[in-house]
């Protein structure tokens, strides 16, 4: 930089100094007013459009995608061109060579011009720069797979509705519908051990939530009860189990009031005269209650499956275990607790209440509609009397 040029500078630098700005109060205001924007723009965003509602952070979950956030984006699709030993120059080198870069701008950049114009090569390479990384944003977006969605349940009553229904897959089998306990029926390895109850205040006001939390994860391999944790080869994630916990607390423990919304949901449908049940209303709730537990895949249950309409209708070696019309269908002589080529008495440890055995009763006699509405749709015209007594016998 020549004499002339810093006199030249040193005079504008005084005049500009003269008629400058004040910090304070002047430039103070100003950024309180930028900080004050922000903050405004922040709380309206936290607002309208809020934060994505997802499952506590679960290092066992292989379902999850786990991806940076939107800022670091570009990093992460980066990495697609430096895979296995050369990772490491571009999660280290190149960003690190940026930084450094940053740092040394001072020293190699010497243009005296500010103006634009005159700086064709930093503008140039830093459009450049800032257009790689929008590119590789919209490439890392484009490209993620779709994360599984996951029905989360934020308040407590759903999170007790949750609760029961991991309780009605997981525990029923061993624990009984109401955690009864009682002699185990049909599960390999405990055939015939005989359960204490867990609903019991023996249970409930001396185990603490944690220590549910950890016997549901880690199971009791010495009573033979396995681990139902992911990380230990379950099949329950950590927002299962703490709501499974929750499920037996505000259930089970007489000290903790019971929602009365989760009292709502959890609610098997009573029957009006002449109505017919659906499948979707009634008996969905009831085979996931009662009957899930035991058939499922995997268990011992002569292939029949009930989750669905379609496995109670057709599945099973001895299908249909279920036929329109007639009570001495193989699942109706069943829940009457008789033994059958099919099967035994269903459930196998307890007698199903005769008013739920009615609804099971008043869906065969209704034609098994699958919706509410088709139920609807003859509830005026069928079942305006009383069930008949299960015929005497049937041919599996």
């Amino acid at each position: 930089m020549n004499e002339d040029y810093k006199q030249t500078y040193h005079e504008k630098y005084a005049r500009e100094k003269q008629h400058g700005v004040k910090f304070f109060p002047d430039i103070i205001f100003k950024d309180m007013l930028v900080s004050f924007g922000i903050f405004v723009l922040l709380v309206g965003l936290a607002i309208f459009v809020g934060v994505a509602n997802e499952p506590p952070a679960d290092p066992s979950d292989s379902a999850y995608i786990p991806r940076p956030e939107w800022y670091f984006l570009f990093l992460f699709e980066m990495l697609k061109y430096f895979p296995g030993q050369i990772e490491w120059i571009g999660t280290a080198i190149i960003p690190g060579a940026a930084v450094v870069a940053l740092f040394l701008l001072p020293f190699f950049d010497k243009n005296r011009s500010r103006h634009w114009s005159k700086r064709k090569f930093a503008i140039g390479f830093m459009s450049l720069a800032v257009l790689s990384m929008v590119v590789l944003t919209i490439m890392a977006v484009a490209t993620t797979p779709p994360q599984e969605e996951v029905a989360l349940a934020s308040t407590l009553s759903e999170q007790i509705t949750l609760g029961q229904d991991v309780y009605s897959v997981q525990c029923v089998e061993c624990h009984g519908a109401e955690g009864e306990g009682g002699e185990i029926i049909g599960v390999e390895g405990l055939e015939g051990v005989v359960l204490d109850p867990i609903n019991h205040s023996d249970i409930m006001y001396t185990y603490t939530d944690d220590t549910l939390y950890n016997i549901v994860e880690y199971g009791q391999p010495a009573l033979g009860m396995p681990p139902l944790g992911l990380a230990y080869g379950g099949e329950l994630s950590r927002g299962d189990i703490t709501a499974l916990v929750n499920f037996m607390r505000y259930t089970w423990d007489d000290r903790a009031e019971l929602p009365a919304e989760a009292v709502a949901a959890s609610a098997i449908p009573e029957l009006k005269p002449g109505e017919v049940p659906s499948y979707e209303v009634h008996i969905a709730t009831l085979s996931k209650r009662y009957c899930v537990s035991c058939h499922r895949p995997n268990k011992e249950n002569n292939n029949y499956l009930m989750q669905s309409y379609e496995e109670i209708m057709t599945s099973g070696d001895n299908a249909p275990n279920l036929i329109a019309g007639d009570l001495g269908s193989n699942l109706i002589r069943m829940l009457h607790r008789e033994e059958i080529e099919a099967g035994g008495p269903m459930p196998p440890t307890k007698e199903l209440k005769p008013e739920y055995i009615e609804i099971w009763e008043r869906w065969v006699m209704g034609g098994m509609p699958n919706t509410a509405a088709e139920a609807a749709a003859v509830s005026t015209t069928t079942t305006e009397s009383a069930p008949t007594a299960p015929a005497a016998s049937q041919t599996p």
